[in-house]
């Protein structure tokens, strides 16, 4: 089975539910029973499955990314991505909950998929399995 050789995830919405920029606040500490807070106190959560699913990509070899779209950058960061990384685009899978994103992303050649409501290991699955067959 064909696997991507890199999976670069968006943040906002897709590994976790907020925005970082307006719904938290930074700087951000662990505290002693490991947990992570923002400047307020705020417990950082992710969405249930996302530490499940960057451990079971990580085990399987694959190279994992973050990107975020930010208004000064745009389109930089996929650029970036591909120079930095040393994969080729059609090596690469791409998730993100915005479809202006997943449009951009997508005509430079890597497999992007579509998070509706937060990134779930059936989601990821189900794309592992598409990249697999080759599938756009």
């Amino acid at each position: 089975m064909s696997k991507p050789k890199f999976v670069v995830f968006d943040l906002d919405y897709t590994l976790w539910p907020f925005w970082v920029d307006t719904h938290v606040d930074p700087p951000f500490h662990k505290n002693k029973a490991g947990v992570v807070l923002d400047a307020r106190g705020e417990k950082i959560k992710l969405y249930p499955d996302t530490v499940d699913i960057l451990t079971s990509l990580h085990a399987q070899g694959i190279q994992i990314g973050v990107a975020s779209r930010t208004g000064e950058v745009d389109g930089a960061n996929q650029l970036l991505l591909q120079e930095n990384s040393g994969f080729k685009f059609s090596e690469m899978m791409f998730f993100d909950d915005e479809h202006r994103n997943i449009t951009d992303v997508s005509q430079l050649g890597v497999h992007c998929v579509l998070v509706p409501k937060g990134v779930t290991m059936k989601l990821v699955n189900e794309a592992l399995l598409q990249f697999s067959q080759g599938a756009k």
